[in-house]
């Protein structure tokens, strides 16, 4: 163990879970002593996500992931144990202990610092006579230096070893520049740079690292932008191009498009909160990015069928976020860079003071679709608004769009109601028929939900569980040598989980998540989570503890029951309580 269990204690009691999770969810509901809110792991309407202050622990009721505060920093922030650790630690003013070094630790902090220093040689490639191209390309996009040197442009020379052999002089292997997405593999050995010709943009995380590349070839080929691949210290679908600066925009939201340029072209044109998505359509994964930082989302994607097509999914993707979100849709010109040049910053904040809801650009998409000059596109329109419409969770907003759409077709607000009543009626029944389809499969609701664990005995299984919920609570049942034997534990990971506690047990500490964190995966961490949180009974305890040591022994030995009966007869004896 890297740190020592009363460390790993303390540092989650100086770092209370309600207080460090309120700074990425808001926590607003209260089911008993628990707070409740918007998992950030995954997309909902109705909050699941749990966080117990008296046990120190979140769990999602969703998607099933939980932990300890260390677990929700690995997890949200995207570090390492050690890295999640020393990130508490500083919040908390507390020194880290000496420690074993974290394997992984050394190689992402090798690709960082190699990335950083990358980024610094396209920087200076720009005042090479072959940087003019850049420089020229710059200029006829009308990037200013200031910008440019603020978003840290630079430029990838047209050769096959510039940014490789310069890595390697200062130290940096082969295997580190392939694996930082920086030089691809050649077929006859060694390696050459990924990046040549190109318009760089270096990516940023909201921490500061430069974790991946975008580069934009300044002549004719495909593809026109070149993206780094994921990587150890970069996932496309959980970074944002420019979030590191529009993180500390003043505006009040964050407009959201397609390419590198646009968002460069919004910020030199005062639209500080502009990101762009990183060669993908939006995530699941990036809208929750997103939501960390603004309470309102600008959607303004390219003017093209692709663009309109993307925003379509974005939309219903922000707004479970509980996000507000409109839609600028750009008249005249092809993507936002377009129409600033030719319109100028005014006119577009105009477009964005004016711009439609999310609702709005939705049911006007699909207007488009149909001729509403005739009665079947009318038909046809009111079938797919009414489906829309009541997707709307807010009752009285299903009530105003419902009517807008009644006067746009010109037919009564009732007859649009009773269309969105049935849509509605049909979608509730869909998900209804979904959830009894889960909970009639016996052997999917014996296993544990939202962890990729999967039980090969859930009888056993269930008594195994029933075992750690009883020494988390009540573990003065497990001593005086009675304790349940691991060997026989039909899962791994309960076994796992089950035996540090015992460790911690026997050292005299609690077996908290936060404790037992150092030594469980976090997929254990989650189960073990999804465990304790469930409410058990210590009056019958002692009865509990020996019926589930029958239940495992038989089915771990079902031809040998003998000595299950003596264990189960010496738990009446010494336990005092008769059959």
């Amino acid at each position: 163990m890297a740190f020592s269990a009363e460390f790993l204690q303390e540092l989650a009691e100086r770092n209370p879970i309600e207080d460090v999770v309120g700074e990425y969810v808001a926590l607003t509901k209260r089911s008993g002593q628990n707070l409740f809110g918007l998992c950030p792991f995954h997309s909902e309407k109705t909050p699941s996500f749990s966080v117990s202050p008296a046990k120190q622990i979140y769990h999602c009721f969703g998607c099933g992931k939980g932990g300890s505060v260390i677990n929700f920093i690995m997890e949200i922030e995207r570090l390492s144990f050690p890295e999640a650790v020393e990130f508490l630690a500083r919040r908390a003013g507390m020194a880290v202990p000496e420690q074993n070094a974290d394997p992984n630790r050394g190689r992402r902090e090798r690709l960082l610092n190699l990335n950083r220093e990358a980024a610094r040689f396209f920087y200076s490639q720009l005042s090479t006579n072959e940087g003019q191209a850049a420089l020229d390309y710059m200029s006829r996009r009308q990037i200013s230096p200031r910008v440019a040197k603020n978003f840290g442009l630079g430029f990838a020379p047209d050769g096959w070893e510039g940014l490789t052999r310069a890595m390697k002089d200062k130290g940096y292997t082969e295997r580190e520049l392939v694996l930082a997405g920086l030089a691809k593999s050649g077929k006859r050995g060694g390696v050459y740079d990924a990046f040549r010709n190109r318009l760089m943009f270096p990516v940023i995380d909201v921490r500061g690292n430069v974790v991946a590349f975008s580069g934009r070839i300044l002549g004719d080929g495909e593809p026109k932008y070149l993206n780094s691949p994921d990587t150890p210290v970069f996932s496309k679908s959980h970074n944002l191009f420019g979030l590191n600066l529009a993180k500390k925009s003043k505006a009040g939201y964050i407009i959201l498009v397609e390419g590198n340029i646009d968002v460069v072209s919004l910020h030199q044109a005062g639209f500080d909160s502009a990101v762009a998505s990183l060669g993908t359509s939006l995530t699941g994964e990036q809208a929750r990015l997103l939501s960390r930082y603004t309470k309102e989302a600008v959607i303004c994607y390219d003017a093209d069928t692709a663009g309109r097509k993307a925003a379509q999914r974005a939309i219903p993707m922000l707004e479970k976020l509980e996000l507000t979100v409109r839609v600028v849709t750009v008249p005249g010109a092809k993507d936002p860079d377009e129409f600033i040049k030719t319109r100028g910053a005014e006119a577009f904040r105009a477009l964005i003071e004016e711009s439609e809801n999310g609702v709005e650009y939705r049911l006007q998409r699909a207007a488009d679709g149909f001729d509403l000059g005739t009665d079947e596109g009318k038909v046809g329109y009111l079938k797919e608004a009414s489906r829309l419409i009541a997707t709307l969770p807010d009752s009285v907003a299903r009530e105003v769009y419902s009517m807008r759409v009644a006067e746009q077709c010109s037919v009564s607000a009732d007859a649009v109601r009773d269309s969105v009543k049935l849509a509605r009626r049909r979608q509730d029944r869909s998900a209804t028929r979904r959830r009894e389809r889960e909970d009639t499969r016996p052997l999917r609701q014996a296993q544990p939900a939202g962890v990729p664990i999967k039980y090969a005995n859930p009888a056993s299984a269930a008594a195994e569980t029933g075992i750690i919920r009883l020494l988390n609570q009540s573990p003065e049942l497990f001593r005086g040598g009675l304790e349940p034997n691991p060997e026989d534990f039909s899962s791994p990971e309960l076994r796992h989980i089950y035996e540090t506690m015992l460790s911690l047990s026997r050292s005299g500490l609690d077996a908290s998540a936060a404790a037992m964190s150092a030594s469980l995966t976090p997929d254990e961490v989650s189960l073990y989570t999804n465990i304790i949180q469930e409410p058990v009974s210590a009056a019958n305890g002692q009865k509990a503890l020996a019926d589930y040591i029958q239940k495992i022994s038989r089915e771990s030995h079902p031809q040998d029951t003998s000595d299950l009966r003596a264990v189960a007869a010496k738990l009446k004896e010494t336990k005092g309580y008769g059959g």
